[in-house]
């Protein structure tokens, strides 16, 4: 619509220099790397089952967001404005017109990922500093999408949506769903059937999660069982361990296969894609607590 160009067009012209770094700052906290960060801290420093909860409800954001962006496939704003700046790519290293590659603009997924991850965290600490702190940082992320020119308001309005409802329908399997493996096996079938139309990265990424969270949670319970702590050394060096260990493994899974196959936008592309993201959160949350009674004798104990 032609008000949401106008936005844009006016917050890029007038907000200078600390808009454009205000819209790529929350842009980062509302990324990816930054949402991984928030949920292995739920997860593996405040509480291992309020982070499985919030897990299914973040990984059902995400996952639907792209579901979603393929059906639509609404360009994004600086696709189809020469007047709107692009501030910050989806993907730095493709290229800033590959919709596949940077993916589509309705609706957002920041705003998705970003309600669905404090919303959830809100829901299980109910502290109310928290929900004025996650209200704001919730608001700033959707603002910085369309400043930044990569997102319409009215994909942001739709992202805060599909967040609320990825709540809503956790709370409801919760509810109706005794067994925690059903649940996300019911999201996982209700996901599935995006292979059939999805063709950009974030699709198949959250495929990965999605089924590895299916086995590994259970394989923790079963063969590790790991505690939670409130040893602040011991937090700090399970966070840094497991984002060490992404890095690690998403660089090395990528070595057998070439930059071209990768990137092709191919179904056989976005498997591989699921595979190397579905190792990855399995070894983290399977198989990587099993040294954390180590970082409690290197931290001390409480």
């Amino acid at each position: 619509m032609a008000w949401e160009v106008s936005l844009i067009e006016w917050l890029q012209n007038e907000t200078g220099k600390a808009g454009e770094l205000l819209a790529k700052l929350f842009s980062v906290i509302g990324g990816e790397t930054v949402m991984l960060l928030v949920l292995l801290v739920i997860l593996f420093c405040y509480s291992k089952e309020a982070g499985k909860r919030c897990g299914l409800k973040i990984i059902a954001a995400t996952i639907w967001f792209p579901m979603i962006k393929n059906i639509v496939l609404r360009l994004r704003p600086y696709m189809e404005h020469e007047t709107i700046r692009a501030l910050r790519l989806a993907e730095t290293d493709a290229d800033a017109m590959d919709a596949v590659q940077q993916g589509y603009s309705f609706p957002s997924g920041h705003a998705a990922m970003s309600l669905s991850v404090y919303g959830s965290l809100c829901r299980e600490a109910r502290k109310k500093w928290l929900w004025i702190l996650s209200i704001i940082l919730v608001f700033m992320i959707g603002l910085s999408r369309f400043a930044a020119g990569v997102h319409y308001p009215t994909d942001v309005l739709a992202g805060w949506a599909i967040g609320l409802l990825a709540i809503c329908f956790g709370e409801w399997l919760e509810k109706k769903v005794a067994k925690e493996q059903v649940r996300y096996l019911i999201l996982l079938a209700v996901s599935l059937p995006g292979i059939l139309w999805c063709r950009s990265r974030d699709y198949y990424s959250a495929l990965g999660v999605l089924a590895a969270m299916v086995i590994a949670f259970p394989y923790e319970e079963k063969h590790i069982r790991f505690k939670d702590t409130r040893n602040v050394w011991a937090m700090i060096m399970r966070v840094a361990g497991a984002l060490a260990l992404y890095a690690a493994m998403n660089t090395l899974l990528k070595l057998p296969f070439s930059r071209e196959f990768l990137d092709n936008g191919s179904v056989a592309a976005g498997l591989v894609r699921s595979l190397r993201y579905g190792i990855i959160l399995f070894v983290t949350i399977g198989i990587y607590p099993r040294v954390f009674p180590l970082f409690e004798k290197i931290g001390g104990r409480k």
